[in-house]
């Protein structure tokens, strides 16, 4: 679900964003506004990204080999990586760039198509905002009852929706910036307003790259299953009356919907390889059944032992006295 959900969100947001380019380009040209730019390059910026995150979406499928055992699921977060890195470079950075040169040497606008900008911002929010209600809706899909959108950008496994939902907020916030900027030179005549709209949406464009690349470098360097999921195999380990205790447990995600489940277990000491191994294979039905990402599972069963030695007295630790 989250793969196709994912998808579609990205096919809407590449479509969204490679038109909005071409008409912020076009405004640009006609105009000369310093937003417009910033916000043609920014929409160049997203375009690009959401390419890399269709390409690491069909790179990741690809069959485990000897080279990569566990397969190439992480493909995706290497991509969502680069997709920050990328808004961060080429939007971010120019923008500010852009901004901090129009503030230094302002620039008359064009007025002869002093419409055209404000049009093109007016038909690229309504854009930005069917983009932003589709990947709100595929993300519902798999959001949990309850989540807080905060929680499901930094929890979620699957890279792509939270990386389109910052995106068109992102870009959404942008076009009023640009909005706002280039209605102020128009109404005041002074061009400071364009340029400090510029520079705001660089700014804005950094943060949100800076938030992606925390995030995304958190699921590269290996995240565990969720508090609810963990409390899910816990419960399915330990429920069972084969499991005389479990030892321990350790998960990791190996792609978005993929997820490791390692645990040592302590069985009943009479029991046989054959016994061991019926057993293991119900504990395995147990997890998959209680969370259906568990698809790669390691049982090793094992025999409780307690302390072999009673717990000393306190008259070990005490001087008696002499009389």
């Amino acid at each position: 679900m989250s793969a196709s959900g994912g998808t579609k969100a990205i096919i809407a947001a590449f479509l969204a964003n490679l038109g909005i380019a071409l008409a912020k380009f076009l405004a640009w040209a006609l105009s000369g506004s310093a937003s417009m730019l910033a916000e043609a390059i920014h929409s160049v910026a997203d375009s690009g990204n959401q390419i890399l995150l269709l390409r690491g979406g069909r790179k990741s499928k690809r069959e485990a080999d000897r080279s990569h055992p566990f397969g190439y699921g992480r493909e995706r977060y290497v991509y969502a990586f680069v997709v920050s890195i990328i808004l961060f470079s080429v939007g971010g950075m120019f923008a500010v760039y852009e901004g901090i040169a129009k503030l230094r040497e302002p620039h008359e606008l064009d007025l002869t198509w002093w419409w055209l900008p404000l049009l093109v911002l007016v038909v690229s929010i309504a854009l930005e905002s069917f983009s932003l209600r589709t990947a709100v809706r595929e993300s519902n899909l798999v959001r949990e009852k309850g989540q807080s959108w905060v929680s499901f950008i930094r929890r979620a496994k699957a890279p792509e929706l939270p990386v389109v939902l910052l995106e068109d907020t992102g870009a959404l916030t942008g076009l009023m910036l640009a909005l706002f900027g280039y209605g102020l030179t128009l109404l005041t005549g002074n061009p400071v307003f364009d340029a400090i709209g510029t520079l705001c949406i660089g700014v804005l464009l950094i943060i949100i790259a800076l938030v992606l690349g925390i995030e995304t470098k958190s699921l590269l360097v290996g995240e565990g299953a969720t508090a609810a999921d963990h409390d899910r195999i816990v419960d399915a380990i330990s429920d069972g009356p084969e499991v005389v205790k479990l030892i321990h447990v350790k998960t990791l995600y190996l792609g978005p919907d993929e997820l490791m489940v390692a645990a040592k277990v302590a069985l009943a000491s009479d029991k046989t390889v054959r016994e061991a191994a019926d057993d293991i294979d119900e504990i395995e039905k147990r997890i998959r059944e209680a969370v259906p990402a568990a698809r790669v599972i390691y049982i090793e069963p094992d025999v409780y032992r307690p302390a072999i030695d009673p717990e000393p007295s306190t008259d070990v630790f005490v001087l008696k006295s002499s009389d």
